[in-house]
């Protein structure tokens, strides 16, 4: 009956101290201002935060040592702060809640989960919930819900050139696992000095990390990726560029409309050309109005950037 007591009291006084502890940790994290994005502002714990979210999503992001995240934090919730300001001068519909259902089916497929169930197991044991993560990409969603009302019509897509490329190529094709860096310069001297700082985090960090750090594409999140991507979808620039190099390797920088892409190879394979024509052609279009519909997302994010009061404290 003693060794029972006293194993009691030693469990009582382990979960004081664990209680006494946390409170401590948390009194230590003293929430400040630390910038002002005209009326909008970003916190000590809004970057902490910011921190988990973009590791729950991306757990490459973990391998970065504490400062790289946090400035990863910083600078993601700096956009998403420029993105909310810009939505706020629009009158949006709701984005659907189907809409938002596939792009968290996207994000946890991309991570290796198989179901929602799963995903919301995950994010529950990061101490995440999922109303928040629906709230941040709802921002996501109405600014690309923007940018294609205002860009649409500037898309420029040769229908029938595709379909005479579809018909002619007969052969195999090559399937290629892509991740990007897209960053912008205003002059060739930055564009340089940039690109060697993407060189070093590269050899450092690796391609993923790097992207979570430099890149200014929607895909930084989940570390650049793109995903599997067949050369008949990409414009012959890009292709040219890609068809280069080796797996693991990336190419050298691709001038594009509002910035600079780099893009790396992690994997490729051989595919059978014998498709459905009217559904490739219909993959091809889509691929090359997404393509430029975030270039001009780029363009745009920052035009309306230098109209933005950024207020460090």
């Amino acid at each position: 009956m003693e060794i029972k007591y006293i194993k009691i009291v030693k469990t009582l006084q382990y979960i004081f101290f664990l209680t006494f502890f946390f409170h401590s940790v948390s009194l230590s994290i003293e929430n400040k201002i630390l910038l002002k994005i005209n009326n909008e502002i970003i916190t000590s714990i809004d970057i902490i935060n910011e921190t988990i979210y973009l590791k729950t999503l991306n757990p490459n992001l973990k391998n970065l040592d504490n400062n790289k995240l946090m400035q990863v934090a910083k600078d993601s919730l700096i956009r998403e702060k420029i993105k909310k300001i810009e939505i706020s001068k629009f009158n949006n519909n709701k984005i659907s809640d189907k809409y938002l259902d596939n792009v968290i089916k996207n994000i946890y497929q991309n991570i290796g989960l198989k179901n929602e169930e799963e995903f919301l197991n995950y994010i529950n044991s990061n101490s995440i919930d999922i109303l928040t993560i629906r709230k941040k990409l709802s921002y996501e969603a109405f600014w690309n819900q923007i940018i294609y009302e205002k860009f649409f019509t500037k898309i420029k897509i040769d229908k029938e050139k595709i379909k005479r490329e579809i018909q002619e190529n007969n052969q195999k094709l090559e399937s290629y696992l892509l991740y990007e860096i897209v960053y912008n310069a205003d002059e060739s001297v930055q564009a340089k000095q940039i690109f060697e700082k993407i060189k070093k985090s590269i050899s450092k960090d690796g391609f993923q990390n790097t992207a979570a750090i430099f890149s200014i594409a929607e895909s930084s999140k989940s570390g650049g990726k793109l995903g599997w991507i067949n050369e008949s979808s990409m414009n012959k620039k890009i292709y040219n560029e890609v068809s280069k190099i080796k797996i693991g390797a990336y190419t050298n920088p691709i001038l594009i409309p509002g910035g600079f892409l780099l893009l790396a190879v992690m994997d490729k394979k051989e595919i059978d050309k014998e498709i459905d024509f009217e559904k490739e052609l219909s993959t091809r279009i889509r691929s090359l109005q997404n393509e430029q519909l975030n270039q001009y997302s780029n363009i745009y994010f920052k035009k309306i950037k230098k109209d933005i009061l950024i207020d460090e404290k």
